[in-house]
């Protein structure tokens, strides 16, 4: 199999799936069309309270064995939920199975009535983003090789386990607090923002700083954590008058639209990655994930390439 190149200088497109129990051939069906059409990446939610939706782990995995190329991964992991020593065993796994197909997504963990309802000690919203930083220090301690790990951490304690002979995959966060925001900065990959915000949006500017400022702080480069976007919108026939709505919020337009709008977005404002979901933030038709796949994404990636030689 091959592996999709998620390198930090190669931008990455995909698309996203909420995809519930009977909907499965379907998410079957876009990806190997995405895998085929060469997209990047594909991102299945997790939310593992509702028993309507498909598992996205287990999901995952079997989609992964069913493609070839693409690359999959929760939008975010529900950490509280999934421990991180069985989390770390989860991805190096898929990651093996898959010539390294995948991206860890993590998240600190939002709807905690629904989390706790799940039998889950509830935590208070520092505990929760101090457990997500200790979660990522500790999946990558426990890929790649080497002695044994002992942990003894504030919310996790291994005492010597092998860690598995295989890289530990990209981490990109689903931050969204300053905390949280510092904490991707000193241990992540990536970073998608939080509600669907995108480069203009007032979210990301008072957000990247915190980033990039803890990246610094421990001697990283913040170029090197990528931002992925999740990036709602319709794809028309016609131009549209206006591609963003009152609030600044972009609402789609033409093929050649939306070419101009992520080119722009990777050189002018550092984007590394655009993850597509339908205008109401649901999975993308067919006939829109042909047309990303098919027209959008080969022109962008076409003047990417040309603007720098």
């Amino acid at each position: 199999m091959k592996g999709t190149a998620l390198s930090a200088q190669h931008v990455v497109f995909g698309f996203g799936a909420h995809s519930g129990i009977d909907q499965a051939p379907e998410l079957l069906r876009m990806a190997q069309q995405a895998d085929r059409e060469g997209l990047d990446i594909f991102s299945l939610s997790d939310h593992p309270y509702l028993g309507e939706r498909l598992d996205a782990y287990a999901s995952i995995g079997f989609v992964l064995g069913r493609t070839e190329r693409i690359a999959g991964f929760a939008n975010v992991t529900n950490l509280p939920t999934r421990p991180a020593p069985m989390l770390a065993r989860t991805v190096t796994s898929l990651s093996a199975l898959s010539g390294g197909r995948v991206v860890l997504g993590m998240g600190a963990g939002g709807l905690w009535d629904r989390i706790s309802d799940m039998g889950v000690p509830r935590l208070t919203p520092g505990e929760a983003v101090d457990a997500f930083e200790e979660a990522i220090v500790l999946v990558k301690k426990l890929s790649g090789g080497g002695p044994p790990v002992t942990h003894r951490g504030r919310h996790y304690q291994v005492e010597q386990i092998e860690p598995a002979p295989v890289a530990a995959p990209p981490v990109w966060t689903g931050s969204v607090g300053a905390k949280s925001l510092a904490a991707t900065g000193r241990v992540a990959d990536g970073w998608i923002p939080g509600h669907a915000a995108d480069w203009r949006s007032e979210r990301y500017r008072e957000s990247r700083p915190i980033i990039d400022e803890a990246a610094a702080s421990v001697g990283r480069d913040p170029r090197e954590i990528r931002t992925v976007f999740n990036f709602p919108g319709r794809i028309t026939d016609r131009p549209l008058a206006a591609t963003r709505d009152g609030d600044g919020r972009w609402v789609g337009g033409s093929v050649e639209q939306w070419v101009e709008e992520l080119t722009g977005a990777v050189l002018e404002h550092g984007a590394s990655g655009f993850i597509l979901f339908a205008a109401d933030h649901s999975t993308p038709d067919p006939v829109s994930l042909g047309r990303w796949a098919g027209e959008i994404v080969p022109a962008v990636r076409e003047a990417i390439a040309k603007e720098n030689g």
